[in-house]
This record gives structure tokens, sequence and C-alpha cells, in this order.
């Protein structure tokens, strides 16, 4: 895998290990600081709001000013971002703590964008491996996430969790050095003037629905599940860092499997993978219905990772072979759009489900979504094999 690939997956490293982080804080920041329980996820949601109104523009800019320049502003932002959350907590204002995880999640949004632009550098027979190898730079924010969380608590001890901004601001530092290394090719001519077809056609295409349900549906529901576990483990008395341990092992299982999903797929096929993927999502679910001991929900979390990572990477590699060149601006940016809109709704909705309904019913409410994404999946993949032998 050539060196640019080996970059991104260290970017990719870096923006996941920050989100992490914030994962692992966010919520628990918003119980102390809202002014009710309705919005103890707000903040959370607030970063999701900010992804997704950066989905569009961001692919759109880059096509204009190129891939690195485009992250260089998306990590500039996530900076921006990062300062306006510690100034937050200095005073405690929940306002500003919202608007800076707003700006983080702009940043963030520029970064999904980090495994198209693997594509782009390597060889087309290597597609396939450099999504799963940036996607597999998670592992490292596996273990140094949770722990740059817990360890952080003691840089500002006068004010819980404001350490870990500090952490966030300097990962994001790390990356705007990491990409002055990357060489990513100019956009080729077809990109600019090839031929195109109207975004409803695209939108309509059996293969493209089906990748965005399988993105959709594996990532709005792993990022409900994962927003309201820390709520739900402080709810059963478990200290911080048992959380984060948690955490830990769901990021772990969210991108270990990443050094071989391309594997997988190349041997069985995209869909058959995001089946597995629903099926272990499936048992995530039945676990956390059964208990709620430290052991529950540590394999239920790390059930949820890998199946996201079973359904998430296959939808992603899935996407890349229904557009054109000069299509893919604005095809990435409508996939990205409709992915995290319905995730900036789980993470809106995770802190009152958890509050309101209960960690059992929340649970329960997931069921038929992810069995509706598996039957979306497998009737466009009836059509698309249809539409292919007339």
């Amino acid at each position: 895998m050539n060196i640019n690939v080996v970059l991104l997956a260290l970017c990719q490293a870096l923006l996941t290990t920050g989100n992490v982080l914030l994962v692992s804080v966010t919520a628990l920041i918003g119980r102390d600081l809202a002014p009710s329980d309705a919005l103890i996820t707000l903040p959370v949601a607030m970063q999701f709001v900010g992804l997704m109104a950066a989905t569009i523009p961001a692919s759109l800019i880059m096509k204009r000013i190129g891939r690195k320049n485009g992250f260089y502003l998306g990590n500039s932002i996530g900076i921006s971002g990062a300062l306006a959350c510690i100034l937050a907590l200095n005073g405690a204002q929940f306002g500003l703590f919202c608007a800076g995880t707003f700006l983080l999640g702009i940043g963030i949004g520029f970064g999904t964008l980090y495994r198209f632009a693997a594509v782009e550098v390597c060889a087309p027979e290597q597609k396939n491996r450099a999504i799963s190898m940036v996607m597999a730079g998670g592992v490292l924010a596996a273990v140094a996430g949770p722990q740059l969380a817990v360890s952080s608590q003691e840089w500002i001890e006068a004010i819980p969790f404001q350490g870990a901004f500090v952490g966030l601001l300097i990962l994001y530092i790390i990356a705007l050095v990491l990409l002055s290394l990357i060489r990513i090719p100019a956009a080729s001519g077809d990109e600019h003037h090839g031929p195109t077809r109207p975004i409803r056609e695209i939108l309509a295409q059996p293969d493209f629905i089906s990748a965005v349900v399988a993105g959709m549906v594996g990532y709005a529901v792993m990022n409900l599940l994962m927003t309201a576990t820390p709520l739900a483990m402080q709810r059963c008395g478990y200290e911080f860092s048992t959380v984060a341990n948690v955490i830990e092992w769901h990021v772990l299982g969210m991108f270990l499997p990443s050094f071989f999903t391309g594997s997988l797929v190349n041997r069985f096929g995209i869909k058959p993978i995001i089946y597995c993927g629903a099926a272990l999502f499936v048992g995530c679910i039945a676990i956390n219905m059964t208990g709620t001991s430290e052991w529950h929900f540590f394999i239920a979390l790390l059930l949820l990772g890998v199946g996201w990572n079973f359904m998430f990477i296959p939808a992603t590699q899935l996407l890349t072979g229904t557009y054109k060149p000069a299509e893919k601006a604005k095809s990435q940016a409508a996939n990205e759009f409709l992915v995290f809109g319905v995730v900036t709704l789980s993470a809106l909705t995770s802190g009152w489900l958890e509050a309101s309904l209960g960690w059992f019913t929340m649970n329960w409410m997931m069921l038929p979504v992810v069995l509706w994404a598996v039957a979306v999946v497998y009737l466009m993949d009836r059509k698309a094999k249809a539409m292919a032998t007339v």
C-alpha cells in the first residue's frame, strides 16, 4: 500500500481518536450543563448537525479547491471548535459548548471523505484494501481515545473534561502536519468535464439505494446505542473508567476488522457481508436486553462495533461503483447528507430515549430498523440482478 494511503490512515486515526474522545465525554458534559434531561445530548446532536451541514459543501468545495486544501480547511474549523469548547467549559456555558461541538462536527464532516481520498491515491485493484486500510486507522483510536479521555481528567482538575478538549486540539494540529506530507493527484479532466446524469437518476439506482440504506441504518443504530451507553452505564453505577473501557472495546470492534473486511468482501461479496453486519446488530440488541452487567455492555458494544464495520465499509465500496468521475462530488455529497442526516437524528434523540423510555425499550425499538435495512438491501439486490439480465 502506497505511503499516501498510510498517511490518510493516520489522519483518519487522529480524527477517530478525537471522535472516540467526544463519545466518551460529550454526553456526560451535557448532563452536567444542560438545563433539562431532554437537552442532555444536544451537544452530541449539534456535532452531527455540523457534520450533516458540511457533507454537501465539503464534497463540492473539494471539487473546486482540491482534496488536500479541503482537508486543511476542515481541520482548521475543527481547531476553532475545540477552542470554543475549552472556553465554554471554563465558563460553564451550555450554548457556547453546543456551538463548539457544531464546529467540531463541520470539521469531522470534511474528515469523513478520507476514505474516498484513499481510492484516488491508489491503483484501481487496491481500492477495497485502501478503504479498509484508512478505516483501520481507527484501531489506534480505539486505544488512544478512551485512554486520552481518562488521562486528560488530570490535566485540568479544576474544570472536569476541559483537558479532553486540549487533547482534541493537539490531535487536529498533528493532523495538519501529516496532511502537508500527503500527495493527492489533481482531479482529472473527466471529473470536471465528463458526462453526468441527473442526480435523481443516480439516486434511483438499486445499488445506490442499498449503499445509502446500509450506511444510514448501520451508522445511525450504532451511534444511538453508543451515545446512550455511557448514560445507561452511569445510571447503573459504573465508574467513568469502566465506561471508557467499554467504549474502547466498542471502537476496536468498529475498526480492527478493517484489516480483513476488504478481503471478505472480495471473497463473499458486498451484500453477504452487509447481512452479516446486520446479524451482529441483532446479537448486540439481544444482549443489551438480557442484562446490565459489565460484561453485557462489553460484549454488546463489541458486537455493535463489528456490525457497523461490516455494514459501513461494504456500503462505501458499493457506493463507489454507482457514479461516473464527473458525478463523484454530487454523488458522495448526497450519500453523506442522507447518511449523516439520519445519524444526526439518532444523536439528538438518544439521550431523550434513554432517559424517558429506558435502556431496554430503546434497544427493542432498534430491531425493526435493522430488519428493514436487510429487507431493502435484499430487494434492491434482486432488482439490480433483474435489470442486469434485461
